[in-house]
């Protein structure tokens, strides 16, 4: 397959079309010729499942909100994320909520080794698919979700009612979840 030149485009679409510019030509592994065999493909389609294109994703996201420079993530960067601009009450509930959750995730899920930073090679285990966090993650919140009765077990009243909830979830299609947030 081959990149070609893109057109003009509205502004969403030239951005979309610029992103997958991106992603073509990082999958295009040395030396680049514009063409993807079916490995780099395959990289190019799912972009989670390979190592090259998992470090690239660290790179950008750590360009992206390292303020200082250093390659790494403080606390305060990693939480400087798109936050907004608060209105009223309830708004900057939702912002101070947000606040919580990413400081929570900082702490105790990406940080391993608990020292404040946040190194690249700490980032990419934790968004790396197989990391288990992910998994665990999503399986508490459907439960919590489906759990009508909130008696910590789902019955099957429960389940059948949720079956689209559960078959549209993160877990079921991981690679079109990662395409979307990335």
């Amino acid at each position: 397959l081959r990149m070609t030149a893109s057109i003009f485009l509205p502004f969403p679409a030239q951005e979309v079309l610029d992103n997958l510019k991106d992603r073509w030509y990082q999958a295009d592994n040395p030396p680049p010729d514009l063409l993807l065999n079916e490995e780099e493909f395959l990289s190019f389609l799912h972009p989670e499942h390979s190592r090259g294109m998992l470090k690239f994703m660290v790179k950008e996201i750590i360009r992206d909100l390292d303020q200082d420079g250093d390659k790494k993530l403080t606390l305060s960067e990693f939480i400087s994320l798109p936050v907004g601009t608060v209105e009223n009450q309830q708004a900057q509930d939702i912002d101070d909520d947000w606040v919580k959750d990413r400081r929570k995730e900082f702490e105790e899920v990406i940080d391993a080794n608990h020292d404040g930073i946040i190194t690249m090679e700490e980032l990419e285990e934790y968004m790396d698919p197989m990391n288990e966090y992910n998994a665990l993650n999503e399986a508490k919140q459907m439960i919590a979700v489906a759990d009508e009765n909130q008696n910590h077990h789902l019955e099957l009243e429960e389940i059948l009612k949720y079956s689209e909830y559960f078959t549209g979830s993160k877990l079921m299609d991981y690679a079109r979840n990662v395409h979307e947030e990335f």
